[in-house]
C-alpha cells in the first residue's frame, strides 16, 4: 500500500527536494508525494514540485477572513489528494486545531535546532549567538504548540571555533537532509509509535 504524502512549504524547499530524491532513489519505498501546498505564491518549492511532475497548489491566506477558513481550504486540498502523511518543509505557519486533529500523529516537521532549545524562527542563529558548543536538528511530530511535539530523531552538529551563523546553518542543513528522509521512511514502514511524549521505534 502506497503512502500518499502532502508537503506544506513557504520557501525554497531544500528538504522537499531531499524527500523527493529519497523516494525516487528507493530509500523511501511505497510512498509518493501527491501534492505540495504553499502559502507563498513565488516559493521556489513550488517550482521544485512542478519540475518533478508533482501537483503544486498555492493557497493565498489573504483570500480568507481568518486562519480557520484558510486552513479549511488547505485541509480540503489534503483530503482531495487522499493524504496519509503531512510533512512541513519550511512552512512558516503554526498549524491550527483543524488540521492537527485531522492528522494527529501524521504530521511531521523538521526544526534546525536540538529541541526543546531554540524554538521558533532563526533557530541556528539563536544557538550560535547563545554560544552553544553543540547545535543540531530535530524531526518531530506536530502538536498544537510551536515546535513542541514528540521527537522522532535528533542529530548533533559540533560548533567549530571559526564558525559563523551561516557556516553552522549550512552544516545543520546537511544533517536535516539526512534525518528527515530517515524519519519519513520509518513512518511509512510503520515503525514509529507515539506513547505520550515518547516516540518508540518498533
Amino acid at each position: 500500500m502506497t503512502t500518499n504524502i502532502a508537503v506544506l512549504v513557504s520557501g525554497r524547499g531544500s528538504n522537499l527536494h531531499s524527500i523527493i530524491d529519497n523516494i525516487e532513489n528507493g530509500y523511501i519505498k511505497d510512498a509518493r508525494i501527491t501534492v505540495v501546498v504553499s502559502d507563498v505564491s513565488d516559493a521556489y518549492a513550488l517550482k521544485r514540485a512542478e519540475d518533478r511532475g508533482i501537483t503544486d497548489v498555492f493557497v493565498d491566506p489573504s483570500d480568507f477572513e481568518n486562519k480557520i477558513q484558510y486552513e479549511q481550504e488547505v485541509l480540503e486540498v489534503l483530503e482531495d489528494h487522499n493524504t496519509d502523511l503531512v510533512l512541513l518543509a519550511g512552512y512558516m505557519r503554526i498549524l491550527g486545531k483543524g488540521i492537527i486533529e485531522a492528522y494527529r500523529n501524521r504530521i511531521i516537521n523538521i526544526h534546525p535546532a536540538l529541541l526543546p532549545a531554540f524554538k521558533g524562527l532563526h533557530a541556528q542563529e539563536q544557538a550560535f549567538e547563545y554560544g552553544v558548543k553543540v547545535a543540531g536538528c530535530t524531526v518531530h511530530f506536530v502538536d498544537e504548540g510551536m515546535d513542541t511535539g514528540p521527537i522522532i530523531i535528533q542529530k548533533c552538529v559540533p560548533v567549530l571555533d571559526d564558525d559563523t551563523a551561516e557556516t553552522l546553518s549550512a552544516r545543520v542543513l546537511e544533517q536535516e537532509h539526512k534525518i528527515y528522509p530517515e524519519a519519513v521512511k520509518l513512518f511509512v514502514e510503520g515503525k514509529l509509535k507515539v506513547e505520550g511524549r515518547v516516540v518508540i521505534r518498533r
